[in-house]
């Protein structure tokens, strides 16, 4: 069963994106967190990109409808 990009309603802090990256590719949900906040410092569109995946990662209730 692969794993599908979603935001999980039970470990947000924000949006949920880092954690719905994290679940996704297996990764602790903290170093997802740490990995993109030390991105920030560097120049780029990191925050336009996380506010295009709050809007297209549907949520985990959602997806569980289907």
């Amino acid at each position: 069963m692969s794993r599908k990009l979603v935001r999980p309603r039970d470990d947000r802090m924000l949006a949920g994106v880092c954690a719905g990256l994290a679940r996704r590719f297996g990764m602790s949900t903290g170093l997802v967190r740490l990995l993109f906040l030390l991105s920030l410092l560097l120049p780029g569109t990191q925050v336009i990109i996380y506010i295009a995946l709050w809007i297209i990662m549907p949520n985990e209730d959602r997806q569980l409808a289907y």
